[in-house]
């Protein structure tokens, strides 16, 4: 009976362990993948998120170390990553300007300054989010760590119901919508339709930088040249498996969260055995989410119509 007691304990804390990691984890990928469902629902594609992740993370981190206010922070690194966003819409509006050349060039800006500008910062420690503790009615530690919540999550959940609800109840959800679905439309009714896509990419870029703001000021909670590792580029791959759906971008982003979380979960409850192999599920859990989508009829099912995948 001890024996089953204690299997059932370490499977709980394994499911509590997961469950935690996946919204830690998670944090960035659901505020990445949001910032690129607004900039794609406006028919455009914004491949440079890794960059403005990257860049964003490092500028939050040093704001809030030189500043002593986590907010400040927070509000810097979603206003650089803005500002990063801005320069792509801005570039893409130009005549035989490439999205995803101009995206790809934008991700090799964005870490290079970032890698650049952020090695004074690799050493310090700044201010960091506070956490909601849910996990105080537990004894166990490990579920009390596991369930310390990141401020920065609900707000992300609070923004995709917000973008769920915004894309078929309002005005600007209605007109952004036809910007990616068609562009002839927009301007027959009067409407900039490079306004509205500088002016999406723009408001991605900041949600994308409250992303960054998760990585370097929560989770890991420090500064390096490796912090992102990638998450950008996994969560634009996201935005296609949730259909474009708000909604499915948190589910999406809690299902990669989850599989990210999964190694230090078992280490977290002794099993170290194969920890760097877990380590690789997100990018493997990518790879193949990707070829599930890679059929036509797939692949376009929910993507604005004005995006190059779908033309």
């Amino acid at each position: 009976m001890n024996t089953d007691l204690d299997a059932f304990t370490l499977t709980l804390n394994l499911l509590v362990a997961v469950l935690g990691g996946a919204i830690r984890v998670g944090t960035p990928f659901l505020m990445v993948s949001l910032a690129e469902c607004i900039t794609e629902k406006s028919g455009r594609i914004n491949l440079g998120l890794e960059g403005v992740l990257v860049f964003s993370a490092m500028a939050g981190f040093g704001i809030a170390y030189l500043s002593g206010n986590v907010w400040i922070g927070v509000l810097g690194a979603g206003a650089s990553g803005a500002l990063l966003a801005l320069l792509h819409g801005l570039v893409c509006s130009l005549p035989r300007v490439n999205d995803i050349a101009a995206g790809i060039a934008l991700m090799l800006l964005g870490s290079g300054l970032a890698f650049y500008l952020g090695k004074p910062l690799i050493q310090p420690q700044a201010p960091q989010i506070p956490a909601l503790a849910l996990g105080e009615w537990s004894s166990s530690p490990q579920v009390r760590s596991a369930l310390q919540i990141n401020l920065l999550f609900p707000l992300g959940v609070l923004l995709a119901a917000l973008f769920a609800w915004g894309f078929k109840s309002t005005r600007f959800g209605l007109v952004l919508r036809m910007a990616g679905d068609s562009s002839d439309a927009a301007r027959a009714l009067g409407y900039s339709v490079n306004g509205i896509r500088i002016a999406a990419t723009t408001l991605g870029g900041f949600i994308a930088g409250l992303g960054g703001a998760s990585l370097s000021l929560y989770y890991p909670g420090s500064w390096n040249e490796g912090l992102s590792s990638g998450q950008g580029l996994i969560a634009v791959a996201l935005v296609i498996f949730a259909r474009w759906s708000p909604m499915r971008c948190l589910w999406a982003a809690l299902l990669f969260g989850g599989a990210g979380a999964l190694g230090p979960a078992l280490q977290s409850v002794g099993i170290s055995e194969g920890y760097y192999l877990f380590n690789a599920v997100p990018y493997v859990l990518t790879l193949l989410i990707l070829v599930w989508t890679c059929s036509p009829r797939r692949s376009l099912q929910g993507a604005p119509a004005e995006l190059g995948m779908s033309r």
